[in-house]
């Protein structure tokens, strides 16, 4: 397992306030250690850490592979965010660098940015290539979602 793996970020609870410390690979849904509440998963991920953060995951997985210089991917990113908090202890989001993780890339053939890759138990569910406006992809996830749970 890489050092990378053990990579934590802090996340405010949205019912409580409570600063939480969330890590990058973990099992099961992580919750607010103060009142419980699901909390949003946003994290970032390189081809080191790849398979313990995603392929191990126990929630369905966002992939959004990105490029900081892409207009439509930064156009993207506040819409997935907010996506996440929304579904809280029901979607993962994972953001990898296309310029700097290249095997996550290849594995996903990845040809343009964004591309966003829906997975569920390392299985991909869906795949979306090119920026949509926020009702476009709330509803592309939303469906994709319903559509793994069949």
């Amino acid at each position: 397992m890489s050092a990378t793996t053990h990579r934590s970020s802090k996340v405010t609870c949205g019912n409580c306030g409570a600063t939480n410390r969330l890590p990058a690979a973990s099992a099961g849904v992580p919750r607010c250690g103060r009142c419980s509440t699901p909390l949003p998963w946003v994290v970032d991920a390189g081809d080191g850490e790849f398979g313990a953060v995603v392929d191990e995951a126990s929630l369905p997985v966002l992939v959004d592979v990105w490029a900081p210089w892409c207009g439509p991917c930064r156009m993207v990113s506040p819409v997935l965010e907010r996506l996440a908090g929304e579904l809280a202890g029901d979607l993962k989001l994972v953001k990898v660098n296309a310029d700097d993780n290249p095997e996550v890339s290849r594995r996903f053939e990845v040809q343009s940015i964004p591309t966003l890759v829906l997975l569920d138990h390392a299985q991909v569910v869906d795949k979306q290539i090119g920026a949509l406006p926020e009702h476009r992809l709330r509803s592309w996830v939303e469906s994709s979602l319903a559509r793994r749970e069949r």
